[in-house]
């Protein structure tokens, strides 16, 4: 982590075909964009990976860090960083994002974190179900292999910046 807490400390990463954890400079820069302190908020790491963004969230104060991952290694990885760090504000939830989040009530989270694997073109699919579960005021932080064109209705774009091959983008809700 970068930040909060748990600074400084370490999170494996597993070599698996599409893991491609968020670079230090970018969850700096989203967290600055952020404020820093994410007290009492309630966010989501809906493609978790290595739970770089979840844990990051997590050590800044986050009230609550619900986690969705699918792959079994990777879940068990998550879970004993959880348990290393004592992170008692994560939920890690085996699961599909995409199904995970079309079951969920709306307007739940002040933050929606979607970084699915590049390759695998989900982010117009995972933009459509995590629009809804997102406060107004809240944000989606959407990161991508190229800029995304629009919002979803209801949002604007916050910031967005590039670093290498990485396009991230932070939207927020205003309706």
């Amino acid at each position: 982590m970068i930040g909060g807490q748990w600074k400084r400390s370490k999170l494996p990463v597993a070599d698996k075909p599409g893991l491609r954890p968020t670079p230090d400079r970018v969850r700096e820069t989203l967290f600055n964009w952020l404020g820093q302190d994410l007290d009492g908020w309630r966010c989501l790491d809906a493609f978790a990976g290595s739970g770089a963004l979840g844990f990051e969230a997590g050590s800044r104060g986050a009230a609550e860090v619900t986690l969705l991952e699918r792959d079994n290694e990777l879940v068990r990885s998550l879970r004993a960083s959880q348990a290393r760090l004592g992170a008692l504000a994560l939920h890690i939830e085996q699961a599909d994002a995409l199904g995970w989040m079309r079951a969920s009530a709306p307007e739940r989270f002040e933050l929606v974190m979607l970084d699915p694997p590049f390759e695998a073109e989900l982010i117009g699919p995972a933009v459509d179900v995590a629009a809804p579960l997102v406060v107004v005021g809240g944000y989606l932080y959407i990161e991508a292999s190229q800029a995304v064109d629009l919002p979803p209705p209801g949002y604007e774009l916050w910031r967005k910046a590039r670093a290498g091959a990485v396009h991230f983008h932070l939207l927020r809700r205003n309706s």
